[in-house]
């Protein structure tokens, strides 16, 4: 079974450049996307064999979610059930026989860590939703989680350190998530391979140099490592200042 995770920095923006084509390159079973900065009806999407669900921030051009899937839920929810936290259109979750899908979009701390505060009620507050639906079934958690984990996750640990993304904060809690019961499925199987990013600036040819940070995830339940197949971040596909990340599962 084949998962994806992109954030596409604006959907439509990113059908310009070829989504639909990567969409079935890739083949996935499960294709979920972050910031798709739309609204209902701005963009006719369909693809043959999948259902899709949206959570729209109320925001215009904002943030947003979305999750193609060959697979018919048994549930699906929108957010996590906190009103502070659920006019963005940061979380779908999909509850199937054996597991939940959460595809997220973390928000992010800001220029001068204005939302820095906010970023951390939010860890809390995702890290305990997770774990509830952890207790009933094994989570599969993906997206654009915000945060360069490791000085190994990102090109210029030194010069980013008190800067959203790379914040002590951030990192802990991010640590703290993982010690609670979640694998970092990338690093399970490539815990040392330096240089694998997922996002670059737009600015100072930074994908060109591979001047990235790695920022997107698929974070699961540590019972699932022995279902972990590979873990693989497509850097060869264009569209987004992100590419695609991709999980298989035996």
């Amino acid at each position: 079974m084949k998962l994806i995770s992109w954030n596409v920095n604006g959907l439509r923006a990113c059908e310009g450049k070829g989504f639909s084509e990567s969409f079935k390159q890739l083949d996935a079973d499960f294709f979920c996307l972050q910031e798709t900065k739309m609204q209902e009806g701005q963009l006719d999407l369909q693809f043959e064999g999948y259902q899709s669900y949206w959570n729209y921030a109320e925001k215009k051009g904002y943030s947003g979610t979305a999750i193609f899937t060959r697979h018919e839920p048994l549930n699906v929810t929108y957010g996590m059930g906190i009103d502070e936290h659920d006019h963005e259109g940061r979380i779908i979750t999909l509850e199937m026989n054996d597991f939940y899908l959460v595809t997220v979009y973390t928000p992010n701390s800001q220029d001068g860590l204005r939302r820095l505060d906010y970023r951390m009620k939010w860890e809390d507050d995702f890290r305990a939703y997770i774990k509830q639906l952890d207790d009933k079934k094994p989570v599969i958690v993906c997206g654009d989680l915000n945060v360069a984990h490791k000085e190994i996750d990102l090109k210029n640990p030194k010069t980013n350190r008190r800067n959203a993304g790379f914040t002590d904060e951030e990192r802990e809690k991010f640590t703290t998530l993982l010690e609670s019961g979640f694998t970092d499925s990338f690093r399970f199987f490539y815990p040392d391979l330096a240089n694998a990013y997922s996002w670059w600036s737009y600015r100072f040819k930074a994908r060109e140099k591979n001047a990235g940070w790695r920022i997107d995830y698929f974070v699961v339940s540590n019972r699932l490592q022995e279902q972990l197949a590979d873990a693989k971040i497509h850097n060869e596909i264009f569209g987004s200042d992100h590419c695609p990340v991709e999980l298989l599962l035996k």
